[in-house]
């Protein structure tokens, strides 16, 4: 307890001095003392309501007899940061969130933490800083927003990046594109669809960190101001019987995590953030055993951009849980595992039910009977990529086209609006790697670009970056090796077929094993020299994408 290290004792009369400086009583200094971090801030619309978040866990930590004190972790809007520079700075907050978590904890001695996070990289970045720390720590996130309503019909962020291509194209004027700017995003909390911050929100529920509807609850529901109050009651319970992440989150629970991964159709950002969580508790995590896990999970939620529900929908049809019982229906997650109720998850999920079978599907009505999630491998790929299939068109399962290839997501956008791309191109975009990038960034314009104009059903996109979970088409990222690394990608032609069999979990160049080796020898990698600060030093420190983009190799 931090009482004995910091508190008890005349050694500590400094220590105590500088809590009497906060304001804190000698009653609060004897209780534990909980850190509350929150990601609070007025840039994020997932973010903007965390202060309301951030005082209903004081209440509920005061409530159950701690201490609590706030202090902040960063986060970056990925929709803001779309299609410009900003997104370099995306993936690399995930370290640096974990990092300065890390060091607020460990250098002021926490008892516990209570984790308020909400969009994209701010969940994973707090997951690997819990299982780093490793003290008893709980989530609760700033909610979902509602679906927007445009003619009667609910959208979200993705339909706005199409919405751009549309107008692009002329299929829509001004009006129509400023109807659905201003009815597209209608309240605060991360962005409606299954994109990445829902998918690891989601997550956090299935790996045990987080109480049941944290992933779903809407932000602007009361019911979101009452499950803060019970995370930070239930901090406290954890402090007491000392459980902490990694008892929590094991081999079990990653394996379960990828398992409703596939059965939700989550964003593909999960096959970075999940190999990165469990190298902070010292779990390999095998990029092949997701296909092996997928031949065995059906897709059972088609949420957009796969399909026409959101995640007020899947909140109303019974939430994680209610997917999770399905699940344990088919024997393919271990229910056995710990959670943060101090109870088994075959515990938690004892009473829940599917309200909803047209929002989860029975496994004898699934969407497909394999989930929503492939990784391919072949020649052009040897290290892997990864390939939402839930969100591909049934047409572009399987596509051979000619390559159009672009060193940059700005060359492959400006050619796309300018109609350069034709039905059966297969867009390669690379030096957008983890490194390369650097910062790996998300290729959500351009694919919006090409589904806007119509495209969608008949072009393919590839890249050694990665996308939104808000993409949908046959786009296919995380190529590894990246091109800056020396990886096939970089010696990919204009003009050169292409293979693409996503059912086989296959991708091919259609070029000799010779022909590249010569290409090779000819080839100048094109290797960024005008980066400094963040991006320099994340450029040089960050792994390859199939094993997370990871920064920090776990030693024990």
């Amino acid at each position: 307890m931090i009482k004995d290290t910091i508190v008890d004792g005349f050694h500590n009369a400094p220590h105590r001095s500088l809590y009497h400086a906060l304001g804190l009583t000698e009653e609060e200094q004897s209780r534990p003392l909980i850190g509350i971090v929150s990601s609070y801030n007025e840039i994020v619309p997932g973010h903007m309501n965390i202060d309301k978040i951030c005082e209903a866990v004081k209440l509920g930590v005061a409530m159950a007899g701690g201490t609590p004190i706030v202090f902040p972790a960063i986060a970056v809007c990925d929709g803001i940061a779309m299609g410009h520079t900003g997104m370099k700075y995306s993936l690399i907050t995930r370290d640096i969130i974990a990092d300065s978590t890390e060091s607020m904890a460990l250098a002021h001695g926490f008892d516990g933490l209570v984790m308020i996070p909400n969009c994209d990289k701010n969940v994973p970045g707090l997951l690997m800083a819990a299982c780093r720390v490793n003290i008893p720590t709980i989530f609760v996130s700033g909610g979902p927003m509602l679906a927007g309503r445009v003619d009667g019909k609910k959208t979200s962020l993705s339909s706005m990046f199409e919405a751009v291509g549309a107008y692009s194209a002329g299929k829509i004027d001004d009006a129509r594109l400023k109807l659905c700017e201003e009815k597209t995003c209608p309240t605060c909390g991360s962005c409606s669809g299954m994109y990445t911050a829902n998918s690891m929100n989601c997550l956090t529920e299935v790996l045990g960190m987080a109480l049941r509807g944290n992933g779903t609850i809407p932000a602007v529901y009361s019911k979101r101001i009452e499950l803060a109050k019970h995370a930070g009651m239930q901090i406290m319970e954890l402090v007491r019987k000392n459980i902490k992440p990694r008892d929590i989150i094991t081999e079990a629970a990653i394996r379960n995590a990828v398992t409703a991964d596939m059965a939700l159709g989550c964003s593909t950002n999960s096959m970075l953030h999940l190999p990165a969580i469990a190298n902070e508790c010292g779990i390999s995590f095998d990029l092949e055993s997701v296909n092996e896990i997928s031949e065995h999970t059906p897709n059972i939620c088609h949420l957009a951009p796969a399909g026409p529900t959101y995640m007020e929908d899947l909140d109303e049809a019974g939430g994680v849980y209610a997917v999770l019982k399905e699940l344990e229906g088919l024997g393919v997650i271990d229910t056995s595992v710990m959670t943060c109720t101090g109870q088994t998850l075959a515990e938690n999920i004892r009473n829940a039910k599917n309200l909803d079978p047209d929002v989860i599907r029975p496994a004898d009505n699934a969407f497909s009977k394999t989930g929503g999630i492939a990784v391919l491998k072949g020649n052009l790929a040897p290290g892997g990529c990864v390939v939402k299939r839930s969100a591909v068109a049934p047409e572009m399962l399987v596509h051979e086209g000619p390559a159009r290839v672009f060193d940059s997501e700005e060359e492959a956008i400006a050619a796309i609006y300018a109609g350069k791309i034709e039905k059966g191109d297969v867009v390669v975009i690379r030096y957008e790697g983890p490194a390369g990038g650097p910062g790996m960034r998300e290729m959500l314009s351009p694919t919006s670009a090409i589904a806007g104009i119509g495209l969608d059903k008949d072009v393919a996109l590839i890249t050694d970056g990665r996308f939104s979970g808000a993409t949908r088409g046959a786009a296919i990222g995380h190529i590894c090796p990246e091109a800056v690394r020396g990886g096939p990608i970089a010696y990919v032609h204009e003009g050169d077929i292409i293979s693409i069999d996503i059912p086989s979990y296959r991708i091919e160049l259609k070029v000799s094993g010779e022909e590249l080796e010569k290409r090779k020898a000819e080839t100048v990698l094109k290797i960024k020299t005008d980066i400094k600060g963040a991006l320099a030093r994340y450029a040089a420190q960050v792994g390859p994408a199939d094993k997370g983009a990871i920064i920090n190799e776990f030693r024990g």
